[in-house]
């Protein structure tokens, strides 16, 4: 979907994560420099800039996944998920690997580049998309950690998920309930579609890309569905969060 306004489809799946490192500092200045002065929250209870900051984290996470890892090895993320399939399934005599630079590509400007931009949109009058955003950002968290832990070694991305990803996730949520505590629900469903969206994005890569059984076209189509699935959700619930400010 980014690809398409450019025709540079080549180009983009190779250097995405570049385009989003650079882009980071800019979000931010862009939000705090168009934030009204007159806002009646503080920075900490300001749902907009919270929703950036999730994806400025996740951007950051996608440096380290997907461009230099805590090593310095380059686009780790690709072998190494790659390498598990490998030692599981033989995938090595199989062509391709179920992970493609392509798939890597949608999964990430879907998944996470389009909700978060939702959320930034939506925020603060419809928050559920800025949910599903930290759902993404809290369950991608325990999808890096628990590896991890089971087999004791690091994978690309773990540093930034635990530095970046925990905090940053709870937080959002803790100052959404805080402010108003009715958003529990819609907190708790966030969290049941990220996992949904991490069974997708597993489920249809194996399907596309190791089975065969699907185009991998229709694999993408299916992430950026349900990347748009926030949007619809609670919209009656519109309004912003009512309550005190957060201290």
């Amino acid at each position: 979907m980014l690809w398409l306004p450019f025709g540079q489809y080549e180009f983009l799946v190779e250097h995405w994560m570049k385009i989003g490192t650079y882009a980071a500092p800019f979000l931010l200045f862009g939000v705090l420099a168009m934030r009204d002065q007159h806002a009646t929250r503080p920075l900490h209870a300001d749902f907009k800039v919270l929703s950036v900051g999730l994806l400025v984290a996740y951007i950051l996470h996608q440096y380290e996944e997907h461009w230099i890892d805590f090593f310095g090895n380059h686009y780790a993320f690709l072998g190494y998920i790659n390498g598990l399939f490998a030692r599981l399934g033989g995938c090595e005599a199989r062509s391709p690997c179920p992970l493609t630079p392509a798939a890597i590509f949608v999964i990430n400007t879907s998944l996470v580049w389009l909700v978060g931009v939702l959320a930034i949109w939506r925020a603060p009058s419809h928050l559920f998309p800025a949910l599903a955003m930290a759902g993404i950002v809290v369950v991608n968290a325990v999808a890096h950690i628990a590896p991890a832990v089971l087999r004791q070694e690091y994978n690309p991305g773990l540093l930034t998920a635990l530095v970046l990803f925990i905090p940053a996730g709870l937080f959002f949520y803790r100052q959404v309930v805080r402010v108003d505590a009715r958003y529990k629900k819609q907190a708790a469903i966030s969290v049941i579609w990220a996992v949904l969206a991490h069974v997708l994005m597993v489920g249809g890569m194996l399907l596309a890309n190791l089975l065969t059984l699907i185009p991998e076209s229709v694999y993408f189509l299916v992430l950026i569905a349900w990347s748009c699935v926030p949007l619809l959700l609670f919209r009656g619930t519109e309004g912003e969060p009512v309550g005190g400010c957060s201290q």
